[in-house]
Formats: C-alpha cells, sequence, structure tokens
C-alpha cells in the first residue's frame, strides 16, 4: 500500500473533526490537542488525519451535473435530478459536503499549528518544520475552496466568502460571521509564505506529489491569482511550475487516470484500498467512479451518469486521446440516431471512463487536484488577458498536439473574446470531470462568450437548458445546518 494508507491507522485517533457545520469543531468527550499531540511525531499523526479529510468528490460530483459534463445514464433512478434541473438549495448534500469536508480540514489543520506552539521544536526541527508547514498549506488550500464556491465575485476583494477560521474553535455554538474575499486571500497569502518557509521534504512518508510541498504552494498561487485576474503573476507561477512537469503525451496521459503515470501531476490527492475514502460514496468522499456507476465502468455496472453528448460530439471522430480517457468506447452503445431515436436514453449510452479504478478497486481512483496542463492554460489566459492573442494561440496549440499525437492547427484570434472563448473550449475537454466547468463558466463566460451548452435532446427532458453566467446558482448557498447553528452567517443571495 502507499504512503498515506500505510499510515492511516496511525492517524485516525487525531481525526478528531466531525462537523456537522463550521464552527462545530470541538465536540464534548473527544480527544483534545494538549492530549493528542504530545511529541513531534503525534503532529505528523495530526497532520495525516488532515489530509484524509481532504476530498474533492464533491466539487467534481457537483460540477459534473450541474454543467454540460454529465447527464442522466440508463439507470438513472432519479440521482442529480434537481441538481442537473438548476435546483440548487442549502439542504443540498454536494452543498453541506463542499462545506464540512473543507472546513473540517482547517479545523484539524488549527489543532496542528495550535499545538505545535506547545512542543519543543528541538525534538525534531526538521519534521516539525515541515509537518507545520503542510497543515499551513492545507488550511490554506481549504479556504481557497470555501471561496471558490461560496463567493459571488473572484475578483471582489469586497464581497463575502466564508468563515474565517485560524485557532482551534472550542465554542460550538458561537456565532462566526463571514469575512470578505480580501481578507481570505490575506490570510490565504499569509499561510502560503508561512509554508513555503517551512516546508522541506526531508520526511519521505510525507513528501511527493500526494503531499503539499513547493510546488503544490505554487500551483495554487497560479490558479488563485488567475481567479482573482491577477494573470501577470499568474503567468509566472505557472511558467515555473511547466519548466519541470511537462504535457504528458497520448501513453502519459491515459495512464495518468490509471494512476500509472506522474508526468504532469503536481498534486493529487491519493486513494487507496481500504483507506476511508474505500466506499461508494457520492457525497460526502467515496470513489470519484461512483459518481456516474454504481458497480463499475462498464455498461453491466450501472451507470446513471453519463458523458453529456454535447460534450461527446467535440471529440467523436478524432483522435483526441482525451476522448477514450473519458468514454469506455468498448462498452458503450453510441446510437448515430439519437436526435431522433426517442429511446435514446436506452439506446445511445456514454459510460465514464475517467475514473475506472485503481489499486484492484474498480471507479476509485487518485483526484487530481493540479496538472501541468491546468498551469499551461493558465499561460493561455494571462496571454488574452494582455492581448497577446498569437501567444495565447500557441498554448493551445501546444495542449492539442499533445492530445491529439500529432501537430494541429494554429487558432486564428482575432479577438479576446475569441481567444477567452477558445480557452474555455479546451478547458471543457482537458479538465472534464476534474471539478473545474462551473467556475470556469462563472469567472471566464462572459469573456468567452460561453455558457452552459447542453445537448437540444438532453435539453428536452430537463427543466432548464443554460443558466446566464451572473446567474445567482453560480455560487453555493450556506448550508442549512450553518446558517441554522450559527445566526451570524450571512446567506448568499437569491437563497
Amino acid at each position: 500500500m502507499r504512503n498515506i494508507y500505510k499510515l492511516l491507522s496511525v492517524c485516525l485517533v487525531f481525526t478528531v473533526v466531525s462537523c456537522n457545520d463550521a464552527i462545530d469543531i470541538d465536540q464534548p468527550g473527544r480527544l483534545g490537542a494538549d492530549n493528542a499531540f504530545q511529541s513531534v511525531n503525534d503532529l505528523k499523526s495530526g497532520l495525516l488525519g488532515a489530509y484524509n479529510f481532504l476530498d474533492t468528490t464533491n466539487e467534481i460530483g457537483y460540477t459534473a451535473a450541474v454543467t454540460d459534463e454529465s447527464f442522466r445514464g440508463r439507470d438513472n433512478g432519479g440521482q442529480n435530478s434537481n441538481t442537473q434541473n438548476f435546483n440548487i438549495n442549502s439542504n443540498s448534500g454536494y452543498v453541506f459536503g463542499v462545506w464540512s469536508t473543507n472546513y473540517g480540514a482547517i479545523g484539524m489543520a488549527n489543532r496542528i499549528i495550535a499545538a505545535a506552539e506547545t512542543l519543543d521544536r528541538a525534538e525534531n526541527p526538521d519534521l516539525y518544520d515541515h509537518v507545520l508547514g503542510q497543515a499551513y498549506a492545507i488550511r490554506a488550500f481549504s479556504h481557497f475552496q470555501i471561496l471558490t464556491y461560496f463567493s459571488t465575485d473572484y475578483t471582489n476583494d469586497a464581497a463575502l466568502a466564508g468563515l474565517l477560521l485560524t485557532e482551534p474553535t472550542s465554542d460550538i455554538f458561537a456565532s462566526v460571521a463571514r469575512s470578505t474575499n480580501g481578507e481570505f486571500y490575506t490570510q490565504i497569502t499569509a499561510d502560503l509564505n508561512a509554508a513555503a518557509s517551512l516546508i522541506n521534504g526531508t520526511d519521505a512518508d510525507t513528501s511527493g506529489n500526494k503531499f503539499m510541498g513547493q510546488d503544490f504552494i505554487t500551483a495554487l498561487r497560479a490558479r488563485m491569482a488567475a481567479y482573482r485576474g491577477q494573470y501577470a503573476a499568474a503567468d509566472g507561477f505557472a511558467a515555473s511550475l511547466l519548466m519541470n512537469y511537462p504535457i504528458a503525451n497520448q501513453a502519459q496521459y491515459f495512464s495518468m487516470y490509471d494512476d500509472a503515470d506522474f508526468t504532469e501531476v503536481i498534486f493529487s490527492l491519493e486513494r487507496n484500498r481500504g483507506d476511508s475514502y474505500d466506499n461508494q460514496g457520492t457525497a460526502g468522499g467515496g470513489w470519484a467512479g461512483s459518481l456516474w456507476a454504481f458497480i463499475d465502468a462498464t455498461v453491466g455496472g450501472g451507470p446513471f451518469m453519463e458523458l453529456s453528448r454535447s460534450t461527446f460530439n467535440i471529440m467523436d471522430g478524432t483522435s483526441d486521446i482525451r476522448l477514450p480517457r473519458t468514454v469506455n468506447l468498448g462498452d458503450s452503445s453510441i446510437d448515430p440516431t439519437y436526435t431522433s431515436n426517442p429511446n435514446f436514453l436506452n439506446d445511445d449510452v456514454l459510460i465514464v471512463w475517467k475514473y475506472p479504478g485503481s489499486d484492484s478497486q474498480p471507479l476509485m481512483n487518485d483526484l487530481k487536484v493540479f496538472r501541468s496542463a491546468e498551469m499551461l492554460l493558465i499561460r493561455a489566459e494571462a496571454a488574452a488577458d494582455a492581448n497577446q492573442l498569437g501567444v495565447a494561440a500557441g498554448f493551445i496549440k501546444q495542449l492539442r498536439d499533445a492530445r491529439f499525437g500529432a501537430p494541429q492547427p494554429l487558432p486564428a484570434y482575432t479577438s479576446q473574446t475569441e481567444a477567452f472563448g477558445g480557452i474555455l473550449d479546451e478547458r471543457r475537454l482537458e479538465l472534464l470531470f476534474e471539478g473545474h466547468r462551473w467556475v470556469d463558466l462563472k469567472r471566464l463566460g462572459n469573456r468567452g462568450n460561453r455558457a452552459i451548452d447542453r445537448d437540444a435532446k438532453e435539453c428536452s427532458i430537463l427543466a432548464g437548458c443554460t443558466l446566464g453566467n451572473d446567474d445567482f446558482r453560480f455560487t453555493l448557498p450556506i448550508p442549512l445546518t450553518e446558517t441554522t447553528a450559527n445566526s451570524a452567517a450571512e446567506q448568499n443571495p437569491g437563497y
């Protein structure tokens, strides 16, 4: 077994957070930090507990269902019907999952940071620094995830984000008001600076692309700067990573989603047989592939969600390696007459193959959080923002050359709108089922004249076909569990 699973049995005693809401962090009868952390090695075990909270399946599942990535499958029994019909509310399992998962990680990181102050660094200074630095990085990442899903406007420092928590909270009935984006960005930057000064890679058990190292910090800085529209900084961070993480060729790309190649993986969340995410859970963590199928990624595996026809049609008939990596072509039923077939739900079956399984467990795969392809696309955004349209086109061509396995035409953008539209089109395919599409349309849809693009046949049996990129549902509601327990947590507009 790989590193996290080897040490999971040790760290579980430190996984002391089980949040019904963000401020429910220190529950009566739980093991307190003073007793839990008595040595630097205890901090290391606590760090693994913090990693155990990190999960992006809710972000992936919500994005796939609410945008043009997925459509109801042949064996669908009502799964995702509300989300597909844009009925988003504060009781949603996805909403609660994003909120509680990230605040669970923040709560554990806060315990580690607070406990470190009570310990003797001289006991093992390198390990002490390395663990503490990763705790700061986890807190930064999770706060950024909260901002990403619960803020109305990433570029507006005055907009509300979430609850900014930087120390263990003992009063589960405390009222904590939401902080602004600007306050979040300031704290995230401070945490990343602290992490960068401390993480040293000296501990083999907590180093590598499954743990937050210096490259993770740079990647998060790049994404955060891009979301804020600070493209000069974003371009610099992304360019520095691309020097060490090349774009995968077709074979490497295909193997990456079998967890067998890490050429362009900067950071991923490891999933192993027998760990706490080894379950068929679609809201709260589990096998990522179980967001689409009940048993496995085959026609007999209960495909209740499939690849959307609109996305399939873009890749159909091409040599784009992203098609066979996304769809189990050998087991799917591709109906050429689906547009006129009244029984297309049963006859046109596009089985998702991005998370087929690994470690002898169907549907369970590592979750790719940062890849070099995203960094290349961030560079394209930066070039388009600077009106360097030819440069932006060159970055898109570089990615398409790799994915098609042969040189592709250079895009010809005549305006920034065309360039951003082309970038969104490429992000749609490259980052498919990795939790980006909803965020991308929210932040760039208007700049690129793109919106949720569902197939007409799919739209015919849904309540709605698209959403305006400024619709309030491009921001998640604060979960009902939070607003009920915390009267100071202001709800987002429209909910």
